[in-house]
Formats: C-alpha cells, structure tokens, sequence
C-alpha cells in the first residue's frame, strides 16, 4: 500500500465510518512522503551541462590559443572546480560543494582529451580514459554525495562506447570498474536511483560487447540476469528490485518483440545461440539468483525468470508466438498474485498493465488479419475497457479488505520485507 492510495481513497473510509480520523492520520503516518529524488540529479545536470559549455567554447577556440595557455586553462579550470567544491562543503553547502566536484570530474577527463590533442598524441588504446573512470570510482568513495556516486557510472558508459566504436574493441577493465567500483559502493551504501542507473549502465556495455562481437543478441541476457542475481543478494529489498529494474524490463521487452514477430522463422532464427553454452551460463546464473532468493526469503519472485524461458528455440511461427503469449500470461499471472498477497497497490498496477498488455498483444495475434479494421477496433476497445475496469475494481477490494485487516490491529507491527 502506498501513501499516494491512502491520501486519495482514505477520506471515504472515514466518511463512510470505516475509520476514524485519528486512525487515518496513523495510517498515513506509516507511510511517510517519499523524498523528491530528481532534485539530487541538479548539481549533476549542472557540473554537466557547465562542463559542455566550457569544453565547446575552449575547443571552438582551441587552436588559436598557445600551447602554454591551453595547459593553463586545463589545469587552472580543474583547480578551481575542486578548490571551490572543497571550499562550499567546509561551509555546509553540501549541494553547490559536490556539484563542484563533479564538474572538476568532468573537466578532468576533458582535460585527458585534450592534452592528448595538444601534444598530438594519437592513442590506440582506453589507457587515458581508463584513468577517468578510476578517477571517478575513487572520488565517489571519498565523498557521501549520490552525484558523485551517478558520474563514474555514466563515464564508464561513454568509456565503453569510445572504445567500441573508436577503437574497435571492448575494454574489460572499465566493466570491470564500473561493475565492482561502484557495484560496491552502491552495495555498502544502497540508493535506488544508484541501483538502477548502475544496471543502466552495465547492461548498455553488456549490449555493446554484444554489437561488437556479433554475438547472438539472447546473449545479453547471460549478463544481464547477473546483474538482476545480485539484486536477490543485497539485504536491502528496495535497492534489489532498483538493481533488478532494467534486466526485467529488458526480458519483457524481448519476450513482447518475440511475441509480436515470433511467427517469422527468420527472425527468430537470429536469436538461437548454440544450445548447451547458451543454457549452461543461463542456468548458471539462475542458480546463482535461487541461492539469493532463497537467502534471502524471497523465492515469490522467482517467476521473474518466466520472460527468460527460451521459447525461440521453438520452430518459427504460430507455436513460438503462442507460447511467448503463455508466457506473458504466467508473468503477469505472477506479479498480480504476488500483489495481492502483499496488499501492493503499485505492484497490483502493473499487474494489471502487463495483463492487459498481453491481452492487447493476443487480441491482435488472433484477430488482425481476418477481422474487419473497424469491428477490430470496437472490439478491441471494449475489450480493453472492460477488462481495466475488472481489474482496477478488484485491486480496490484486495486494498480495503487490506486496509481493514490493518485497522482491526492496531498494534499489530508488519513484519520487514525481505
């Protein structure tokens, strides 16, 4: 249960007698406002965007400057960055202090770029860059600010592209930096916003690795449930599922790509790795996500896993892309049963929406090539009406009669979530 469901449904409990106003106010009292967490992303959107337009009036005049003043400015920009951030914290101002730091980061790697332009050094490996990821990994340890904790992750991505794209080649170590660096730092000090940017960022590079090697693109998944594993080992439950976020909705999407165009034996033949590696690793990483699971109490979640089922070994067509459908189905099956048994009003959301989805998916699979568009429209509209209304009614009931059981005891203490 949420406390934006509370502050909207609440009132009619009392009007109606179900609870007291004194009540109301202990209810809402469980579940405190949530901190606006975008206002943390300021200080970094500001040393970056300060940053680029510093670096683009530089490079615009770059050439016409001497070479004793370019090093200058480099180095006097990046002195001053961190000399005011250091001068801000000591006076408390935590934010501008930080964001300071953050863009002497910035400068920092700009200022690996263009020394290696100044003195005409043309590099063929990451060695340079590489270094702004350290820099960057270390400066989030030394500080307790979430920006600076949110850069490394975001240059390691931009590291990883240069050289893929660049270089042609995939550099290892700044995975590797980024993954235990500040995989680690995250672990000891959880932030959903760092948990799911830290999955952003490593399944983008798993993706890149993928692209560069001309692997099967079924491949990415290998590492992406790697990284949705160690979602089921931290303790903190919260920061597992922001770290687990990304891979679910990257499987979805697949398993929703393979459900629309499954019936193409082309295209399902691009994803077949060989059999034994691929389901190997695959089960691998499952076990892994089972001990964690069961460590921690939270085996309910194991049907995450359905969207992994490798349905594309199927034979292309209409069994492929029925039995993707199941999938869905069973999936969505899953996160609703899980709601309700946990009284989840924002689990029991998207539920609903994962199975209406499915339902849309189907209704066009079965439908659109026979049905006439109009009388395709209409129906499908009023299927999809019908079936919203069902559910939300539903869900509604499921959270009063939870709601109720709730009032009934009152000093009945909910057990943490694990």
């Amino acid at each position: 249960m949420s406390r934006k469901f509370l502050e909207t449904d609440s009132p009619a409990w009392v009007a109606e007698g179900l609870i007291t106003e004194a009540q109301r106010e202990r209810l809402l009292a469980r579940y405190p406002s949530e901190t606006v967490r975008a206002v943390g992303l300021l200080p970094l959107l500001g040393s970056i965007l300060v940053g680029l337009s510093a670096l683009s009036v530089v490079a615009a005049n770059w050439q016409n400057l001497p070479p004793v003043v370019r090093l200058g400015l480099l180095l006097g920009s990046l002195l001053a960055a961190y000399a005011g951030g250091d001068y801000f914290l000591r006076r408390g101002n935590r934010r501008v202090g930080y964001g300071l730091l953050g863009l002497g980061l910035v400068l920092f790697g700009a200022g690996i770029i263009l020394t290696s332009q100044l003195y005409q050094l043309v590099g063929y490996d990451v060695s340079g860059l590489l270094a702004w990821v350290v820099a960057g990994v270390l400066l989030s340890y030394l500080y307790d600010s979430q920006t600076l904790v949110l850069l490394p992750i975001l240059i390691g991505a931009a590291v990883q592209t240069y050289c893929t794209q660049a270089l042609g080649t995939f550099s290892y170590a700044t995975i590797g930096l980024v993954a235990l660096g500040s995989g680690w730092r995250w672990w000891r000090q959880p932030d959903t916003l760092v948990g799911s940017l830290l999955a952003v960022g490593l399944l983008w590079q798993a993706a890149l690795w993928v692209a560069l090697t001309h692997a099967k693109i079924t491949w990415f998944f290998v590492p992406a449930m790697l990284v949705y594993a160690a979602g089921d080992w931290h303790p903190n439950r919260a920061a597992g599922r922001a770290l687990q976020g990304p891979p679910l909705v990257a499987a979805y999407l697949f398993a929703l790509g393979l459900a629309l165009f499954g019936e193409t034996d082309q295209y399902a033949g691009l994803l077949r790795p060989p059999v034994l590696a691929y389901l190997g690793a695959l089960a691998a990483v499952l076990a892994l996500s089972v001990a964690g699971k069961r460590a921690r109490g939270r085996l309910a979640t194991l049907p995450d896993w359905l969207l992994l089922l490798p349905g594309f070994y199927l034979p292309g067509g209409l069994p492929l892309a029925v039995a993707t459908l199941v999938v869905l189905y069973a999936h969505a099956g899953s996160v609703l049963a899980r709601a309700h048994r946990a009284t989840d009003a924002e689990q029991l959301t998207l539920g609903t929406v994962l199975f209406v989805v499915a339902t849309m998916v189907a209704y066009f699979k079965l439908t659109w090539a026979f049905l006439d568009k109009s009388l395709f429209f209409l129906i499908g509209g009023v299927l999809l009406l019908s079936l919203s209304w069902y559910l939300r009614r539903r869900n509604a009931q499921r959270l009063a009669a939870g709601a109720a059981a709730v009032i009934a005891a009152p000093n009945h203490e909910p057990e943490t979530s694990h």
